[in-house]
Order: C-alpha cells, then structure tokens, then sequence
C-alpha cells in the first residue's frame, strides 16, 4: 500500500508541477489523499515512477532488460531454473513485436539476431518467419503476430518459483518484461516442488506455451460402445431385428444361448462408454449384421500377437509411383485399397479375387425381383467387373480416401478446398462436401459410418454427415494447419494433430475441446486410438511417436528410433502391437501391452504429468523395406499387418 500511495503522490506533483488544477482535485478526491504537505514528493520518486513510461519509449533498454532477465535464470537455484527457462521465449518474441509496432526496425532485429538463435530448436521456424516483419504495416494478416497477439502464452508453474520472479522483476523495476508477463503469459499455477528440465521439456513445444490443467479436467467417456448382441441376429427370428439398434435398451434373452465358440462371449458394458443415446448414431441394416458375423468370425482365427509372436506383413509397393502417389487406405475388411494422386484421380483395387463390379442400368434394374434374398447381388453387373476403377472429379491433388465401414462409399479430400463422396456401386461422385475454404488435408468415416470428420488449411476441423451438405459442428482453436483428424473407436470423439504442435480431443456432441496434449515439437501427421480407446498416439515431423492417456490427459511415454517423420500408425486388432511407419523406409513394432502394464502400476498424480516413459525397452522389431516409405499401416482382422509405400528411386 505505502509503494502505490508513493505513486500516486509522484502523479501528484507531476499534475501540480504542470498546474492542472482540476485535474489535481479529481485525483485527490479520487485516491482519497487529504492533508498533504506542499512538497507532495521528491524528485527521485517522480522520476522513479514515470521511469516506466518512459523505458517503453526506449528502444535501447529492450536488450538490456533481455540480457538480465536471462542472467537472472541462469544464476537462479537449479530447482527454479529450468520453468523460469520457459519464460524468456515468449517474452522475446513479445519484444520484437513491441519494437517493430513502435517502428524500431533496427533494435528489433539486433533483438532477435542476437538471442534468437539461443532459443529452443523448436522455436526457430516461428523465429525466422517473426524477423521478416520489420514494419508495422506487415503484421497485420500474419500468422504468428496475430497469435501471439490474441492468445496468452501458457507457463505451467510453481508458486514458489512464481513469486521469485515477480520478486525480481519489481525489485529491478524491469517495466518492459513486467508489461509483457501481465499483459501476454497465463501462469498456471500448482502447489508444490517446482518441475526438473525433463518434465518441463516433456510438455513443452507448442506455439503458445502447454496445456492449462483446466483444459484437461473434463470427463472423457473413452470407453467402447457396447457391441449389439450378434447371437440374436443368428437365433432370433427375423421382427426381432430392434435388439440391433444401439439405441434400443437391452433386451432380455428369450433363448439360451447355443454352445457356439463364437458366442460365448458376452459384451460386457464398459462403464467408461458413453450412454448409448449420447450421440445419434444410424440404425444397422440386415447387411450390416450380416458383415458383424463375419466380422467375428473372422477374429475367432485372429492370430494372438506379443514378443513372442510377431505379425507377419504383407508390403505392397507402389512402382513408376514416385512423387504422384499422395495417400493409401484400406477397408476396414481388408478387401479394397484406395490410393490418391497429385493428378487429382482416385484409384481403387480389389485385395480379393472378386472384382470390382458395377450397378446394372436403369433398364435392366426394372426386370429384377425385388424381393428376392440375393437382391443386392443381382443388382450388380458381372459383365462389367474390373480389378482396379480410377475415379475423376477432384481438380487438384487427392489428400487423403476413407472406406465407408460397409464398403458402399469412399471419401476423398484435395487441394481443391472440397470433400468428395462416392458411390462404389456406380462409380461415380455422388456429392461434393464444400465448406473449408483452403485444401483439406485428411477426411475420416467415423467406426459406425454415416458421420465423417475432416480438416484443413482453415486451421478448423468440421463434422459432416453423408446426407447434409452443411457442417454439423465446425472445430475452431488450432493455431495453424490441422494436418490429421481420426474418430474415437465409439463415435463420440474426434481427435485432431496440428501443425501448432499440439493435439486436440474434440466432443462431437458439444463441439468444444475436451483435451489439449502438449509436447510435440514439429507438426502433427498421424494418430491412432488404442483399441481400448484409452489411448492416443500421435506421430510426427519430430521423429517420434508420442503415447496419452486420455483419462487425466497426461503424456506417457514418448518412442524414439525413428529418423524421419512418421506418417502411419496402426494398432493391431487385439490392442497389443502397435506398428510405426515413417518416411526413413522403416516398420517399428512396438509392446503396447508391456507399456500399459508398466503404467497401470503407478500412483496418477492429478496435478502432474508423470515422469514420460522411454521407447526403447518397448521395442520389438524393425524392419527395413529398401526404398519404399510408408503411405499406410493395417492390420487386418486376423492380425496380418499391411503396409503400403511407394518405390522412391530419389533416395
């Protein structure tokens, strides 16, 4: 209190200095000064007080404030040092923008030549694309002012490390780094010792600083849906077909159930899933029950996978493919493969002996029993079955294909801002998606089809479903790109990776971010939801594959090994492999479930992260291909692993 009244009476003598007569009653009557002596204060004070405004207008004293701010991190104890650390990025970069508004070109890039390059690895990128605006006009429209401007950069941080800064920042009246931490840092604060370099560097990466732990804080329903009861569908007559419908209540069993291998299990209720009614999600047609059967009795002959049992893997190499191929993607049964081009077609192989085949014309539809069994069948003509179809319409290169779960449509998205959706019985594009207003990088089905995800350039990722020509809910808050977008394995959640180097958990129900995953420290290109759905993994420019839980939010482990960026991730039916591809032309498999065991161990503590688990003991396997990178990983239902890469005579 005795330091503002200080001030307040410096303002004073300024105001009676100059003769303001009105104004020096107003503030009296206002600070509730009364009987005040003639010399309100000295000199020394006034000059102490303004010294504040007057630094702003310096442009000399920024690089000082600099250099001793980051002495005062250097010689701090080595229990603070490493968060104190993670202010003197931010307050750089707010600097340099301070000085160029302020029309102080030359400071500003003596600021940022000389400190720039002492930052983290990671910052160099956003660095050098800041000292190409010298002038104010520049600034406007571009990406990294702009955010740095409109979004407050996130320490997490001791109390006890907090105050010591704050201390020494009054204590050296340094006004400019004052402003800047006011102004443009949100600390967030915990209890406790305060974090070592590597639980500060775990997190760390991200254009504006690490996740607030209230980002993290909201419930996730990361559990599976419960799978409709297959055995009614075989044993049932056919009125009872509602026991299919996810959102009919379950109903009891009339029968007993048969001693059949593949039914022996039941579906039990998982009570991290979400209530069946959450989401609407569409009704399964007799098809689609049909496609359930076999689905599992496909996964009765799944080959159990661990260390000791490696999948066998099948590599298809695309040849004379060099720089034209841009994406591959299988069905979910493993019996078509979409590959995208950058001369904006689409084409689409049988992985089967049965071809591709075409629905018959108008006329000959006519002569058809409708209500025969084998209807859907005789729908489609023999006579004109292909092995492979290519698929015209995009005008500008194919980003990413998506297999509808049934096999009746596919998705595509390009450079040329739309979505296309095609039939796979006619062959052609049935509609064109247009809302993204830049190219769209990746476009998802959701598990139980009629949703779809994708995301763009825009920096939005947008939830459609196949019969609206609108978004259903658009997903704004990433700060650059969204490169990748994947559905949770029970609909209700997408997740998205950045080229701002975090990863997002989006709630397709209310729109709004549920997870905000730090600790990435180059663009996002790849994820994969464990089959648990507990965890995500997400791989990236940085070289590694980083490992969440999404329950409290936390990072877990983080697997290095990789030399180039790793652009597939696939985990394997059982949920106890997970397979890495990257552009360095090499396979990882790694022991999921020896990582969760390791971490179910441990004691969560809520308001840290964990200490982040090292790759290397999870490492199972790699294999080499001679020059293909990968394009794509699949595990089909009976564990068999597919990759698919293209022949690069480049490298």
């Amino acid at each position: 209190m005795a330091q503002n009244k200080t001030d307040l009476l410096a303002v004073l003598a300024v105001v009676k200095k100059y003769n303001l007569k009105s104004t020096e009653e107003l503030l009296k009557k206002e600070a509730g000064l009364t009987d005040i002596p003639e010399n309100v204060a000295g000199e020394a004070e006034v000059n102490s007080v303004l010294a504040a405004y007057k630094s702003e207008g310096d442009p000399d004293i920024y690089e000082n404030s600099y250099m001793e701010l980051r002495r005062f991190v250097e010689e701090s104890l080595d229990i603070y040092k490493h968060e104190l650390a993670l202010i003197l990025y931010p307050v750089l970069v707010h600097m340099y923008i301070e000085l160029v508004y302020n029309s102080h070109e030359v400071q500003a890039k003596k600021l940022i030549t000389k400190f720039g390059p002492e930052q983290e690895y990671y910052y160099q990128d956003e660095l050098a694309k800041l000292a190409m605006v010298t002038k104010r006009d520049e600034m406007s429209g571009n990406d990294i002012t702009d955010t740095f401007k409109s979004n407050a950069f996130t320490i997490r941080i001791s109390r006890d490390t907090l105050s010591l800064l704050k201390r020494h920042l009054h204590e050296k009246k340094a006004s400019v780094i004052l402003n800047i931490v006011n102004e443009h840092m949100y600390f967030d604060l915990y209890e406790g010792v305060a974090r070592n370099k590597a639980q500060c560097d775990a997190t760390s990466g991200a254009m504006t600083g690490e996740a607030k732990r209230q980002d993290n804080k909201i419930k996730v329903y990361y559990g599976l849906l419960k799978e409709p009861d297959v055995q009614t569908l075989v044993a049932a007559p056919p009125e009872e077909d509602d026991d299919m419908d996810p959102d009919a209540p379950d109903k009891p069993k009339k029968k007993k159930p048969k001693k059949d291998p593949l039914f022996s299990k039941k579906s039990k209720s998982d009570p991290n899933a979400p209530p069946l009614d959450r989401i609407p999600l569409p009704k399964l047609k007799d098809v689609d029950k049909m496609e359930k059967i076999k689905a599992l009795r496909e996964s009765t002959k799944r080959v159990n996978l661990g260390p000791d049992l490696l999948p066998s893997i099948c590599m298809y190499t695309l040849l004379n493919a060099n720089h034209t191929v841009t994406c591959a993607d299988f069905s979910e049964d493993s019996s078509l493969l979409s590959v995208g081009f950058v001369d904006s077609s689409i084409k689409v192989w049988s992985m089967t002996p049965m071809k591709l085949r075409e629905m018959k014309s108008a006329d000959q539809l006519k002569e058809i029993d409708r209500d025969a069994e084998d209807v859907l069948i005789r729908m489609l003509d023999d006579r004109k079955a292909e092995s492979c179809r290519t698929l015209l319409g995009h005008s500008g290169p194919v980003y990413r294909t998506s297999f509808a779960p049934d096999r009746t449509m596919l998705l595509s998205c390009s450079e040329d801002s739309t979505v296309r959706l095609w039939s796979l019985h006619t062959w052609t594009c049935v509609v064109v998606y247009k809302g993204h207003q830049y190219p769209v990088w990746d476009v998802r089905f959701s598990p139980h089809g009629h949703y779809f995800v994708s995301c763009s350039h825009d920096r939005t990722a947008r939830l459609w479903s196949t019969d609206s020509h609108q978004p259903l809910r658009i997903f704004a808050g990433h700060l650059s790109d969204v490169d990748v977008c994947i559905f949770h394995p029970n609909s209700n959640y997408v997740a998205t990776g950045s080229s701002d180097r975090t990863v997002r958990l989006w709630d397709v129900c209310v729109g709004n971010h549920h997870r905000l995953l730090t600790g990435h420290k180059a663009p996002i290109y790849s994820l994969a939801f464990s089959m648990c759905g507990r965890y995500l993994a997400s791989g990236s420019a940085d070289k590694r594959v980083l490992i969440w839980d999404l329950a409290h939010g936390h990072l877990i482990a983080a697997l290095t090994g990789h030399t180039a960026s790793i652009h597939s991730l696939c985990f394997s039916r059982d949920g106890t492999i997970l397979g890495t591809g990257g552009l360095d032309c090499a396979l990882k498999l790694w022991d999921f479930t020896k990582l969760v065991d390791d971490i179910s161990g441990e004691n969560v503590n809520v308001s840290h992260n964990p200490d982040v688990r090292d790759g290397e003991p999870y490492l199972l396997r790699t294999f080499p291909t001679k020059q293909s990178p990968f394009l794509t990983l699949h595990f089909t239902r009976r564990n068999l692993l597919l990759g698919v890469g293209m022949y690069d005579l480049g490298m």
